[in-house]
């Protein structure tokens, strides 16, 4: 898989002109597959987010009206259960026209199995357009060829309480070192600068530091090239270790909702995913409460900050008997009038910059970094291999919970490295 790791420049994506869609193909041929050919009806969608499937279904109207394409939707909360139907199911007729998936290695041996669909059709004929940035597909390229659509992007980036920067004279840190500033204000005035957890976020400061620090290194864990245990990692946890000891994170162990914490002023920054507007939403804030900003690079010579960014796949199943009419909604999920119906269902920056942002915050934001001095790069969680990722989360988090020397928990991760860089041989 050609993966996303550090991109030049904007994923600005324009958008494909919403239209009724027929005879849409994703690159390969229907009657391969089983498919019955239909590109207009009800598509069977699985998805292992449950919590989103209203949001899903609140589409139909559009997408009945743009497309004459409705989703009946299935959620899934069990991730376990989830990828064990998916998989099963892609070697009948009966696997669903449509499901969610992630980026990085498992969508990877998705295609090496040749179990989803190609999409090349559709995303070339975007480029070919102008309507949508060619550096999006990179994430979705494998051989030359591209495999599904996306379902959103994520830009991870700081959340902060207002109230507590305007008690405290602060505005929004654009250098390390002001950030810096901010921390040491902040906890001058006995109030927490950042939300930490001990169990699975706990890669998120890792990454920035390390990929603000120098991007070369980031790319090196997901080649293999860089090792855990070489000394500019060992430095970039020290770095860290030393604000755990400045008391600039919360207790990893506690059991408040941290859109809840934020709110009350237990802390006064977190580090997310900007989905996560709509977290700090259910906690009763609004845009008056909060804020959100890229964080600045920890090595200022950078020319352009980066930012990690997360995007989430929707895909066809090759064998599904409605494979065509995935590629269709595929398709028409790409589209501004898609992508403004489903910002409004469930709120986010946009991957089509045409597309209305109903939140200002995110739409400020997102434009700012679609436009700004900005490269982005994957996700700790897709970019790096997923069982080096799995003792990653585990030992950093044990990092969390016990600060202390980093070097025995980057000896654990590099070992699970090493061996899985050796079966790669």
């Amino acid at each position: 898989m050609t993966n996303r790791r550090i991109i030049a420049g904007s994923v600005a994506v324009v958008a494909l002109a919403a239209a009724a869609l027929t005879g849409c193909s994703g690159g390969g041929d229907g009657a391969d597959s089983g498919s019955t050919g239909e590109t207009t009806g009800t598509l069977d969608f699985a998805t292992d987010k449950a919590a989103w499937k209203g949001d899903f279904e609140s589409l139909n109207e559009t997408s009945g009206g743009d497309a004459d394409i409705t989703l009946k939707v299935t959620g899934y909360s069990d991730a376990d259960q989830y990828d064990a139907f998916i998989k099963q199911s892609f070697r009948t007729s009966k696997a669903p026209g449509l499901f969610t998936w992630h980026t990085g290695e498992t969508l990877t041996e998705l295609v090496d199995e040749g179990l989803v669909a190609e999409t090349t059709d559709i995303w070339q004929k975007a480029i070919d357009e102008g309507w949508v940035d060619e550096s999006l597909a990179e994430g979705y390229t494998y051989d030359g060829k591209q495999y599904c659509v996306p379902m959103n992007i994520a830009y991870w980036v700081m959340f902060y309480n207002k109230h507590a920067f305007e008690q405290n004279g602060l505005s929004v840190p654009t250098t390390w070192d002001e950030l810096d500033t901010v921390a040491t204000t902040l906890t001058d005035a006995g109030v927490t600068p950042y939300y930490q957890t001990a169990t699975l976020f706990t890669f998120q400061w890792f990454q920035h530091l390390v990929a603000s620090t120098d991007p070369d290194l980031y790319e090196g864990l997901t080649t293999g090239d860089v090792k855990y245990t070489d000394p500019e990692i060992v430095e970039v946890m020290n770095v860290w270790l030393e604000q755990m000891e400045n008391g600039w994170f919360s207790d990893p162990g506690s059991s408040t909702d941290p859109a809840v914490g934020l709110k009350q002023g237990d802390f006064a920054m977190i580090d997310f995913g900007t989905f996560y507007a709509g977290n700090l939403a259910g906690a009763g804030m609004t845009p008056d409460d909060y804020g959100m900003f890229a964080i600045p690079a920890v090595n200022g010579a950078l020319e352009e900050t980066p930012v990690a960014v997360e995007s989430g796949p929707i895909c066809v199943a090759e064998s599904s008997a409605q494979k065509d009419l995935g590629l269709a909604y595929s398709e028409w999920w790409m589209s501004d009038t898609a992508q403004t119906a489903w910002n409004e269902a469930h709120g986010d920056v946009a991957f089509n910059p045409k597309a209305t942002v109903s939140d200002p915050a995110l739409a400020e934001l997102g434009s700012e970094i679609a436009d700004g001095d900005y490269v982005l790069y994957d996700r700790f969680f897709e970019a790096m291999p997923s069982d080096v990722v799995n003792v990653a989360i585990e030992q950093f988090g044990a990092f969390i919970a016990n600060p202390g020397d980093p070097m025995p928990y980057l000896e654990t991760i590099q070992a699970e490295a090493d061996s899985y860089w050796a079966s790669q041989d």
